[in-house]
């Protein structure tokens, strides 16, 4: 397979997604915000961090209408997948294409540290490779974190499964101490109807190579290559 990494202006985190996806083999090309051509079935399509259109009126709020969306709703609805990281998660929420917001961190700070992951289910391409109890190192970089939905909508994505990361301490406990930035639940990330469509926060793409202080994003873009020969993407 290969990756389809989109860039938005004020998009930073592009080159790292791309350099990610090569230390697990994947080949990845750049797409910008104005094209709406299709992607191609087996693509993954990536939505990287940054700070897009400035991050004015609300985090992803104007991305959302570039004409490149209109494609990736379009993969996300034939069963393509889709992973919007940090800043591409804010965009897929003001999309529609995953629910809930993201709001101020509590603290009214701006996060930038490595934080302790536990993956809340295993029936997604995005977590499947990933070990049952396996904790993850990842950094988060962002001061809009906050994840936040009503209760009905958080009782449905868990009764469905659909919470796919939660923050958790370095032993996998989750708990309040280990929530940086107030996510009801603890939520890290959360996947859409079709599990094909994944959001989070933290950067795996910046735990990629020992390098950079360890490997541990790899287990998600690992988990996505072990998952599609199961039956391709069509079978998330």
């Amino acid at each position: 397979m290969r990756a389809a990494v989109l860039v938005f202006p004020g998009t930073w985190s592009d080159g790292d997604c791309v350099y990610a996806l090569s230390c697990v083999g994947i080949e990845s090309r750049r797409v910008w915000h104005r094209d709406a051509t299709p992607f191609d079935a087996d693509e993954l399509v990536v939505l990287p961090g940054g700070f897009s259109y400035g991050d004015y009126l609300r985090c992803g709020a104007i991305a959302r209408f570039s004409p490149v969306m209109d494609s990736v709703r379009r993969h996300a609805e034939a069963g393509g997948l889709v992973i919007g990281i940090c800043n591409g998660f804010q965009i897929l929420c003001e999309a529609g294409l995953l629910p809930g917001v993201l709001m101020r961190n509590d603290s009214l700070q701006f996060r930038c540290q490595p934080t302790h992951l536990v993956a809340a289910e295993h029936q997604s391409p995005f977590t499947r490779g990933i070990a049952r109890n396996r904790v993850l190192e990842v950094p988060i970089s962002h001061g809009e974190g906050n994840y936040f939905a009503d209760e009905a909508t958080l009782d449905a994505l868990e009764a469905a499964g659909r919470v796919a990361f939660r923050y958790c301490d370095h032993a996998g406990n989750v708990t309040p101490e280990a929530n940086p930035n107030g996510s009801l639940r603890n939520i890290a990330g959360v996947l859409s109807e079709g599990r094909n469509v994944l959001g989070m926060m933290p950067h795996p793409e910046r735990t990629c190579d020992p390098l950079l202080g360890g490997e541990d994003g790899n287990a998600i873009w690992l988990s996505i290559l072990s998952a599609v020969p199961l039956g391709g993407i069509m079978g998330a």
